[in-house]
């Protein structure tokens, strides 16, 4: 594990950090209480927070905020400007006007599995699961499950087609069917 800790050259990485080899973190992130796994890419004005786990060989894009309770697995695309919810029911104060403080409200965990995609400015409610190589179109708004392999976009995210029936064109397939119909 790596350690960087303090201020440098706009990194804001606390010491309960945990980050693996070769992570790269570029200019004005802001980590403090989670773990980074091994050759993870993570952009420039990124916030990671306590409690939140990214795995392996993913790439988290610029101006994304990956709240406490988010959990992803290695191999892991994430856009510009994703956004975690943890809370779905979010508050200032109670009734009384008294401040709600850390135990007052309950984290909503979320899975994103192996292998996914989410598209730059998706925002995912919490509480979910996004199956493995599933995508999330750009700009959507996830309120549910999203299936292993599923392509989802919209306000709310809706299935688009399944990548179980289709995949993108590779280096040893080039003739594949795109998911976007021909690119």
């Amino acid at each position: 594990m790596q350690s960087i800790q303090g201020d440098h050259d706009g990194l804001r990485v606390a010491a309960d950090v945990k980050l693996g080899d070769g992570v790269k973190l570029f200019g004005f992130v802001n980590l403090y209480g989670c773990e980074i796994g091994d050759q993870t890419r993570i952009g420039c004005f990124v916030e990671i927070q306590s409690g939140a786990k990214v795995g392996a060989r993913c790439k988290i894009s610029s101006h994304t905020f990956i709240c406490e309770g988010v959990m992803i697995e290695d191999e892991v695309f994430i856009g510009h400007g994703v956004m975690f919810i943890n809370d779905r029911w979010p508050r200032a104060t109670h009734g009384d006007g008294k401040v709600i403080a850390k135990g007052d409200w309950q984290c909503q965990a979320t899975l994103v599995k192996k292998g996914a995609s989410i598209g730059s400015g998706a925002t995912i409610l919490g509480g979910l699961t996004i199956g493995e190589n599933a995508m999330i179109g750009a700009g959507s708004v996830v309120t549910g499950d999203v299936p292993a392999g599923a392509t989802v976009a919209g306000n709310p995210a809706c299935p688009i087609q399944s990548l179980r029936r289709e995949r993108a064109p590779t280096a040893e397939d080039p003739q594949a069917t795109s998911p976007r119909g021909g690119v």
